[in-house]
């Protein structure tokens, strides 16, 4: 109601508790008030005194305020931050570190921290390209780069990248089945997120930078975690495995190169020796036919000589060839110096004569004691 109703028993709003009063104070009574604080002297004439107003108050009050009003204007710039400056609330531009004056009530500046690392984390329960479900976490690390835009180009820049690091992260989840996931395809999901993100971000020109992303390792549900278990340790030991191969395959393949150019080296040494003794035996033979030719005879009996001198070479046998059946002591002189370390008496060697009167047969006959046998005896009667 209104307070001059009926009923408001008469209270006036401007907390008057006379009612005969007609309204609020005069304002020249207000302003002689003023004067006579600041030093408003007396005048007028018939020695009535009238309000007189002191300009030097003014000026007085007026420096006052304006060194208030500039003392309250400066402000300092940490070393990691930039000021963006508004003024009558549009972009003037930026500040850098250190001490700084602003127009109070004109100029307004907000700091903003460029060189913290700052970072955002997202997880969830995904749904994979094969149709499982997943629970991944996501810890991304930006920087602000431009501190305009990240005031000022969305209502929360950290909001903002928050639901889009989300939208990326679920996007190559549900592009990816959950072995990779799980086990070799991690740090390609996470340059795939990396990627996603930095697209979603660059219309909105949030004023951010994308330093790293740490894509945490990824669980499966806890039904059937033991499972996944096992198949991650299975696919962990097949990776061994085939790292143990490839470490003895770099072992041994140096080995086998080496061996085939040692046996290629050695053919082909062996060629060349074959073929050089070929042809030092053609040409042996080239000079020899002449000699063959004027002399068949000889030529082929000093052949044979030859040839059975390079076969009895290496014998212990004693080969002699007699026309009679008579017997010869041998005494192996060049064995017993040989062994003359080991033993001191040698053993009689069996020798061997040959008859060749008629075949030059090679026959053994003579015992150890030197006597013959009774079929010697028996045989030289009959001859």
């Amino acid at each position: 109601m209104a307070w001059n109703e009926p009923g408001n028993k008469g209270k006036d709003p401007w907390g008057n508790k006379n009612s005969n009063d007609k309204g609020p104070p005069d304002l020249d009574e207000v302003f002689r008030n003023l004067s006579k604080r600041f030093g408003g002297g007396k005048g007028g004439s018939g020695g009535s005194s009238s309000p007189s107003f002191n300009p030097m108050s003014l000026i007085v009050v007026l420096v006052i305020g304006l060194i208030i009003w500039g003392g309250s204007g400066f402000y300092t710039v940490k070393e990691a931050e930039r000021g963006v400056t508004l003024r009558f609330g549009q972009h003037s531009g930026e500040v850098g570190p250190g001490l700084h004056w602003k127009a109070t009530f004109i100029d307004e500046v907000f700091p903003v921290n460029i060189k913290a690392v700052r970072s955002i984390p997202a997880s969830g329960s995904m749904l994979t390209a094969d149709e499982n479900l997943v629970k991944v976490e996501l810890d991304v690390q930006y920087r602000v780069d431009d501190a305009y835009s990240y005031l000022f180009s969305a209502v929360d820049a950290n909001a903002s990248l928050s639901e889009a690091t989300d939208s990326a992260l679920r996007y190559v989840i549900g592009h990816n089945t959950m072995d990779d996931i799980l086990t070799t395809g991690r740090d390609a999901i996470r340059r795939d997120t990396w990627a996603e993100l930095e697209r979603i971000l660059e219309p909105y020109k949030l004023g951010l930078s994308i330093q790293d992303v740490n894509f945490l390792p990824a669980r499966p549900p806890e039904e059937v975690k033991d499972a996944f278990d096992d198949a991650i340790s299975a696919q962990e030991d097949e990776q061994r495995f085939i790292r143990e191969a490839e470490a003895y395959a770099r072992e041994i393949e140096p080995k086998a190169r080496g061996q085939v150019e040692r046996m290629a080296q050695q053919a082909s040494a062996y060629k060349q020796r074959e073929v050089l003794e070929a042809q030092g035996k053609v040409a042996r033979f080239e000079k020899l036919l002449p000699e063959y030719q004027m002399a068949p005879e000889v030529t082929r009996k000093r052949l044979y000589l030859n040839a059975m001198q390079d076969v009895m070479a290496d014998t212990n046998k004693v080969l002699i060839d007699t026309k009679n059946n008579g017997n010869l002591m041998y005494l192996p002189l060049d064995k017993m110096m040989g062994n003359q370390a080991k033993t001191m008496s040698a053993e009689p060697v069996v020798e061997t004569h040959v008859n060749t009167p008629s075949n030059n047969s090679l026959t053994s006959s003579m015992p150890v004691d030197g006597r013959q046998t009774r079929e010697s005896r028996s045989r030289q009667g009959r001859d």
